[in-house]
């Protein structure tokens, strides 16, 4: 059951075929680097909105499912980002319940295309080391990511 003070979302371990995991670094925050993530919208399946997501995110959804991960992760987003949020979100969430999907991508990297969307979320990107994400993301979702390398760390292996 979700509880309603939390946004629903879908994350997306991405891995490439040298165990590394997709990042970007998010355009509204310099230094912010985080995988792809998003909110499921009302109606929608896990699935659907991750493969969403990625094709909003990154420019492509070549990519297959390897894992779900069977346990929600609930984090509040700090003051002063859910002000910001307020403003694009229809219901005043405090934090995000967030489903996590380890996925292999099975593209090419010249598939990726930031821009591919209206609204671009990230201004670059890399492959990087699961575990190096830590070092990477912001500090208030660093618990969450804590959860996902431990989960999702069989696949950082080849």
């Amino acid at each position: 059951m979700t509880n309603p003070l939390y946004r629903p979302c879908a994350g997306i371990a991405l891995f490439n075929d040298a165990g590394k995991v997709f990042v970007g670094e998010r355009i509204d925050t310099p230094g912010a680097w985080q995988m792809p993530q998003g909110g499921i919208d009302a109606g929608e399946d896990l699935n659907a909105a991750a493969f969403r997501e990625l094709k909003e995110e990154i420019g492509t959804d070549k990519a297959e499912v390897l894992e779900i991960m069977k346990d929600k992760i609930l984090y509040d987003i700090p003051q002063e980002i859910l002000d910001r949020l307020h403003k694009i979100w229809e219901t005043p969430y405090i934090g995000q319940e967030q489903t996590w999907i380890a996925m292999r991508f099975n593209g090419k990297d010249s598939d990726i295309a930031l821009d591919a969307d209206d609204h671009p979320e990230f201004s670059q990107w890399q492959w990087v080391d699961l575990d190096k994400t830590l070092d990477l993301i912001v500090p208030f979702k660093r618990d969450t990511y804590k959860i996902i390398i431990d989960k999702f760390e069989k696949y950082s292996k080849i």
